[in-house]
């Protein structure tokens, strides 16, 4: 799925018109946190990674990080594109992970 498609279909299930890019930078922190929260049960506690629920949470970041792009009228395919772009900038000797 390209990232513009995920973005426009994202949107069709954000609600409400009032404070929507506070709603989502606040959405969007709970789920991070969310993620980060598995990570550490897995790292210090010794729980076991569920990969599933992993993928859930890494989808919700996902929705609402899309959804602060759509608010502000920025394409998510750009977002993307830039990032890399930037990486590469950073780490132009980096080589792709297996």
């Amino acid at each position: 799925m390209e990232f513009n498609d995920y973005q426009r279909a994202a949107n069709r299930t954000l609600f409400g018109s009032e404070q929507v890019l506070t709603n989502c930078a606040l959405g969007l922190s709970s789920e991070t946190g969310q993620v980060v929260d598995l990570v550490k049960n897995y790292t210090f506690h010794g729980k076991k990674l569920d990969k599933s629920e992993l993928t859930k949470e890494m989808g919700d970041v996902l929705w609402y990080l899309s959804q602060v792009a759509q608010w502000a009228d920025i394409s998510f395919d750009d977002v993307a594109k830039q990032n890399i772009d930037r990486l590469n900038e950073r780490y132009p000797s980096a080589t792709p992970r297996d």
